[in-house]
């Protein structure tokens, strides 16, 4: 796969230069933690093992879970890890569905530790998506993936709330977190962000959903509650892994769901999957 461009600057080869994938070696379905140590708990529930790579913080999985076909990528921490991991995922597919699996902290009183938070959209704080689009341009999760997400909840018996997420380039100052040693520009940004109605603070989704936004494909966010801001309580020991593994379970079994509405959308000879595919004949 020769480089044309030479801004690119980069190996002349179709393996890519940060995530050490090659074409074929990725499934249609994704899942993209920032914790590289996710990628052994993904593995695990996997059937079969297909593809595994590291190189640097980028790990990587591919194989079968439950009949289908999944892979599973670490990103790192923030959107400028993002950007590479994704750059490099679009480069070697076509189209992949991207589920990102997450912790965040959130900003309600009503929602607990260790519980879920699907992201429909986020704010836009970090500074990596202005390279790509305007400032103003929104980053909106797909509506299917969203819709997945919750219904894997369901099927789980796992707590996840929708809403708005803010996506911050940094997890102290970014976030509205005083450091004794350091000055912070915006200490009330939290409380600004919850006025707003915003649900929860991260350090990925906006990067994910504008760039696969961008390539047309589908993608989405789920995160665990590690940390309470209106509290201050941070979720510790084992009740932070097994809030780890509610998000991975229910990111893969958002993956099967929206597997499931893709053979609906095929079956019924549509464009767009709707809610009512689900009890149409054939469905």
């Amino acid at each position: 796969m020769p480089n044309a461009d030479p801004r690119l600057a980069v190996p002349d080869t179709s393996r890519q230069y940060h995530i050490d994938l090659a074409p074929g070696e990725l499934a249609d379905y994704i899942l993209i933690p920032g914790d590289p140590d996710r990628i052994e708990r993904i593995a695990a529930r996997f059937d079969t093992i297909e593809v595994q790579r590291r190189h640097r913080e980028f790990v990587s999985v591919t194989g079968t879970y439950r009949g289908h076909r999944i892979s599973a990528v670490s990103t790192g921490i923030g959107t400028d890890n993002v950007e590479i991991v994704m750059g490099e995922i679009l480069a070697i597919t076509d189209h992949p569905t991207l589920v990102r699996v997450g912790s965040c902290g959130v900003l309600r009183d009503d929602i607990g530790l260790g519980e879920l938070v699907v992201t429909t959209g986020a704010v836009r704080l970090d500074a990596t998506t202005a390279y790509y689009v305007h400032e103003g341009y929104p980053a909106i999760a797909d509506y299917r993936v969203v819709a997945a997400i919750l219904e894997a909840g369901a099927r789980h018996g796992t707590r996840v709330h929708p809403g708005i997420t803010a996506t911050a380039p940094g997890f102290y100052g970014p976030q509205g977190r005083p450091i004794p040693q350091l000055p912070i520009r915006f200490p009330g940004l939290a409380d600004e962000m919850r006025r707003q109605g915003v649900v929860n603070f991260e350090m990925e989704a906006s990067a994910v959903l504008v760039l696969a936004g961008l390539a047309g494909c589908r993608a989405g966010v789920v995160c665990t509650v590690f940390a309470q801001r209106v509290t201050g309580q941070f979720l510790e020991g084992e009740a932070r892994g097994r809030g780890e593994d509610d998000c991975i379970d229910v990111g893969l079994e958002a993956l099967l769901v929206l597997a499931e509405m893709d053979r609906q959308v095929r079956e019924a000879g549509t464009t767009h999957w709707r809610p009512g595919l689900w009890s149409e004949p054939g469905a």
